[in-house]
């Protein structure tokens, strides 16, 4: 029989051949072994009856993982399960959760109190401490010495001469002796007239000079605020205008002292006329104290008012209700940086005059003479001349400064000033109408 499929004698096509076997996926198990034809497994399938590759026998849990119902135990808190890793850190990176702070914001804790704060002159532009006011006070002189210190020796060398000459002409003249140590014996009414006007002169002197130098130092003030300068010349044209009123003020403060030393003495003296000195004890006793606190108290509202003056340009009383309005609701502050301040510049000048007054004075008790009368009193001329030369710019710094805190603190005044510190660079008077007062 032939072995034609189609009978044809021709042979027939070749038998399908067996389809290549393909590897299963990356990952992937294969399917369940199938025998092929006879029970031999097709190619790329594992024996009947055996796991895939990658696979534990049946029963077995996967690698990694523990049997059925193990449970691993807990660790102590505070520290991770077992097996767990830190995931990969690179050096030099923060750990994976942690947040950068913000850009502009320093992260909590950073810095200091007071950093970032714009000072463009001798105090940093928010409210002041007392250490910011006497170093604002202190500053403001080195960095201008030949203004301020300067400015205060010509003043004051000058109101101790014309001083000096009336003290000495006046008696003088009407006397004939100058030498201030007469006995009652030889002392006459015009001798005490003679003294006493000699010494009044002086003293009104000297106060017109102490009003004109704390004007022109609180401009020299107001202008290192922003970190400038200013000479003599330029203060002196900034002042003349407001001395009227500042001399006004001066007048009038010293016309309500006297006034109410003289209602004290007036009433005292009639309570006892009425019941005797006991009486008038009693009477002027608490009179006296009152008056005292009450002259301190007015005196201490009205600390700000030259500044107000020259700053602010207010006439006398605007400056005077002014000063009561920044001051009454933080007065013991106030006060309190104020008798610091005085008790500084007394131990100064108390230190570098009373040299010279014991000198003097023992000058002219010595000598016996006019010569040595005036030899004594120049030389204390000359100690309180220097005490007041090193101490006056101190004290018209301190007020100065004290009223800019009190501004800050009640008018946010610091956001006024720091919007003229923090502009386009201009000519140094330009940022004085800073000070103005801005009513609606």
């Amino acid at each position: 029989m032939s072995n034609d499929a189609d009978g044809t004698g021709q042979p027939g096509p070749p038998p399908p051949a067996p389809p290549q076997s393909t590897p299963p996926p990356p990952g992937y198990a294969g399917q369940p072994a199938y025998p092929g034809p006879g029970g031999t497994p097709q190619p790329g399938y594992p024996p009947q009856g055996y796991p895939a590759p990658g696979y534990p026998p049946p029963g077995y849990p996967p690698p990694g993982y523990p049997p059925a119902g193990y449970q691993q135990p807990y660790p102590p808190a505070g520290y991770p399960p077992p097996g767990y890793q830190q995931p990969y850190q690179q050096p030099g990176y923060p750990p994976p959760g942690y947040r950068y702070p913000q850009p502009g914001y320093p992260p909590p804790g950073y810095g200091s109190y007071g950093a970032g704060v714009l000072k463009p002159g001798v105090i940093p532009l928010r409210p002041l401490t007392l250490s910011d006011i006497f170093n604002g006070a202190i500053n403001y002189i080195r960095r201008n010495p030949k203004t301020t210190l300067g400015l205060t020796a010509a003043v004051v060398i000058a109101a101790q001469i014309i001083a000096l000459v009336l003290q000495v002409l006046i008696p003088l003249v009407s006397t004939g002796s100058v030498d201030p140590t007469l006995t009652e014996e030889t002392v006459s009414t015009g001798d005490v007239v003679a003294f006493t006007a000699s010494s009044l002169v002086g003293s009104v002197t000297t106060a017109l000079a102490a009003i004109v130098l704390s004007g022109m130092l609180t401009v020299v003030v107001g202008r290192a605020v922003f970190g400038a300068d200013i000479t003599v010349g330029e203060a002196w044209q900034r002042v003349k205008g407001r001395l009227p009123a500042l001399l006004g003020f001066t007048v009038l403060e010293a016309l309500a002292i006297i006034a109410v030393v003289a209602i004290v003495v007036l009433v005292i003296a009639i309570a006892a006329a009425a019941g005797g000195a006991a009486a008038g004890f009693l009477v002027g006793a608490p009179l006296v104290i009152a008056a005292v606190l009450g002259i301190a108290y007015v005196a201490t509202m009205l600390i700000f008012t030259p500044a107000l003056i020259v700053l602010e340009h207010l006439g006398v009383l605007a400056a005077a209700k002014r000063s009561f309005a920044l001051i009454k609701n933080d007065f013991w502050r106030v006060l309190g940086i104020w008798l610091l301040a005085a008790l500084a510049t007394a131990v100064i000048a108390g230190a570098v005059g009373v040299p010279f007054s014991f000198g003097g004075q023992l000058l002219a008790t010595s000598v016996g003479s006019n010569a040595g009368a005036l030899a004594g009193l120049v030389l204390i001329a000359i100690g309180g001349a220097i005490g007041q030369i090193l101490t006056a710019p101190f004290s018209a710094g301190v007020i100065v400064l004290l009223y800019t805190d009190r501004r800050i603190r009640a008018e946010a005044f610091d956001l006024v000033l720091q919007t003229g510190a923090a502009g386009p660079g201009g000519p140094a008077h330009s940022t004085d109408h800073l000070w103005l007062t801005r009513r609606p």
